[in-house]
């Protein structure tokens, strides 16, 4: 049964900075300075190690795969623990790899093997930590302040990862090769400091049936996302945009430099413009829920996102494609902000690990295979097929969540 339900355009209560929610903010925002660092960092050494593409993708795709064996998993094991304690925990843990890979970075004795290992064993461990945060934001802010919460901690880590992060890798790698790596283990340590701070409300949980096991607790979340019917729509909605998610972005830099002929500095000002327009979202993403209500909103995020793509896959102009990829930007934001609130409203709070578990795992399958299909209509249609291709699929999500609005 869902989690009862704030009334649909009401004014929302705001989270206090002070006290829980300004810890997990800052601890939210310092580690994804730390990692976009690393993540800005980690290709241009990958660069100096091979010029064998299938390697190098197979360092991306080190990131993907722990999400579909282990998500589910994951999932399941935050909602067993205590989730600021696996939070904290975790951290450690990943502060202490990544450190051990900045010195060994250092001393010289960087792999492509090393680079696969380190974005695997991250992405394992971030899919306890992922679900653990999802499901303890709740205990911090008041139900009314869910909306607003989230789009501060979105907002905050696209600010910090697109606009603070990305040019300081180059004063950093001018320092040492093996800064951006450092600087990234310190930010893990400095979060986990914040989330053992935290005092959150213990969440309701009924005492687990006897001979109860994760399998069993794994298929009770699939059952809960499977019989909400909003959050179902949403699930399939945001697996099929992930598709278009994919091709698009495994073949944007050939979109701009080839298709549209605007080189570097292209590429750079469309990426700048989709992070601006991302900020952007996460200051319109509660006006819009007061207006048309969550579902509402998510709908009309994905009805322009898809005009959006339709016109950079049709109109060959650089200035198109920048405002088209930062209204996309504006809309995405939307989209993720009011589909997290929606989850954490609707779901039971006992079981909102599993079930965010359940709605991230079935999403993220939708990335790898996007970029597969991409890369090869790329290859046989045009480089700007991709982005027609993911107009199609979003419009194919915007038609499976009609139905859902009404839930």
């Amino acid at each position: 049964m869902a989690a009862a339900q704030p009334v649909e355009g009401a004014s929302p209560a705001k989270p206090a900075w002070r006290g829980g929610f300004g810890k997990l903010w800052t601890a939210a925002v310092v580690s994804r300075f730390g990692d976009s660092l690393r993540t800005a960092a980690l290709p241009l050494l990958a660069t100096t190690l091979t010029t064998d593409p299938f390697l190098i993708a197979l360092v991306s795709a080190c990131g993907y795969l722990p999400w579909l064996l282990f998500g589910l998993l994951g999932g399941a094991i935050a909602d067993r623990v205590d989730q600021r304690r696996a939070m904290w925990a975790v951290d450690l843990v990943r502060g202490a790899l990544v450190a051990a890979f900045a010195v060994a970075v250092g001393a010289g004795h960087a792999s492509m093997g090393l680079l696969m290992a380190l974005a695997f064993a991250l992405t394992t461990l971030g899919t306890l930590f992922d679900n653990a945060a999802t499901a303890l934001l709740p205990s911090l802010v008041p139900s009314g302040a869910l909306g607003s919460a989230n789009a501060r901690v979105m907002t905050g880590q696209q600010i910090a990862g697109g606009f603070l992060a990305a040019p300081l890798v180059p004063v950093l790698l001018a320092v040492s090769v093996a800064a951006p790596y450092g600087m990234d283990a310190a930010s893990y340590v400095l979060a986990a400091a914040l989330v053992a701070s935290l005092r959150p409300s213990a969440p309701q949980r009924a005492a687990r049936k006897a001979g109860s096991t994760l399998r069993g607790e794994i298929a009770e979340g699939l059952r809960t996302l499977r019989a909400d019917r909003a959050l179902r729509g949403l699930c399939a909605a945001t697996t099929v945009c992930n598709i278009g998610m994919g091709a698009l972005i495994a073949t944007l830099v050939l979109h701009i430099t080839g298709w549209l002929g605007a080189g570097q500095s292209g590429y750079a000002a469309t990426i700048t413009a989709y992070g601006a327009g991302s900020v952007a979202g996460g200051l319109l993403a509660q006006r819009l829920a007061r207006r048309l209500g969550r579902m509402g909103s998510v709908l009309v995020a994905g009805v322009v996102q898809t005009g959006c793509l339709a016109a950079m896959g049709t109109v060959r102009a650089l200035g198109v494609t920048v405002a088209a990829m930062a209204l996309f930007g504006v809309m995405g934001m939307v989209w993720n902000v009011n589909l997290t609130t929606l989850m954490q409203e609707r779901s039971p709070e006992a079981m909102l690990g599993r079930v965010s578990a359940a709605f991230r795992t079935l999403a993220v399958a939708g990335t790898p295979l996007g970029a597969l299909v991409g890369g090869a209509a790329a290859a046989s249609w045009g480089l700007n097929t991709p982005a027609l291709l993911a107009s199609g699929l979003f419009m194919v999500a915007v038609a499976a969540l009609i139905p859902a609005r009404a839930a």
